[in-house]
């Protein structure tokens, strides 16, 4: 049975390299992609959200801040801005985060300029998404 290669990297690291993957999801622009071994080649860019890898049965899943998703013979590369890993992820400063993003979205859509509002609003979806992520992991530890 066909399998996948996938690779995170950000500027700073290698986030994963993994072989034989069953399938990988991911946040795109235009919606959650699935990827599936055989899938057309495809280059799309990722907006802030989970990214979940399955692989025998098992899912592992990491934060993404965006960035892109390359698609070409079984192989999958994800270039992201930022991303971690779901054991990297604190739980407590990942709430911080999205008390001080909704409480910067507030006060930049009381008179900031459009760039603010824009980057207030990336702040919130990156740190949803980490607590997106912390939540599964969360649900996946109370069911074992």
């Amino acid at each position: 049975m066909a399998k996948l290669s996938v690779e995170i990297v950000t500027a700073e690291r290698q986030l994963l390299a993994e072989k034989d993957v069953d399938m990988v999801v991911a946040p795109g622009a235009e919606g959650v992609v699935g990827i599936l071994p055989r899938h057309a080649p495809l280059l799309t860019t990722l907006r802030p959200g989970a990214i979940r890898i399955k692989k025998d049965g098992g899912e592992t899943a990491m934060s993404v801040g965006g960035g892109f998703l390359q698609v070409n013979a079984d192989r999958v590369l994800i270039l992201a801005d930022a991303a971690e890993r779901e054991d990297e992820i604190d739980a407590a400063r990942a709430e911080e985060a999205r008390k001080r993003a909704e409480a910067a979205l507030r006060d930049a859509s009381r008179g900031g300029s459009p760039a603010q509002v824009q980057a207030a609003r990336y702040a919130l979806d990156v740190s949803l998404a980490r607590l997106t992520v912390v939540r599964r992991r969360r649900g996946r530890e109370s069911r074992q």
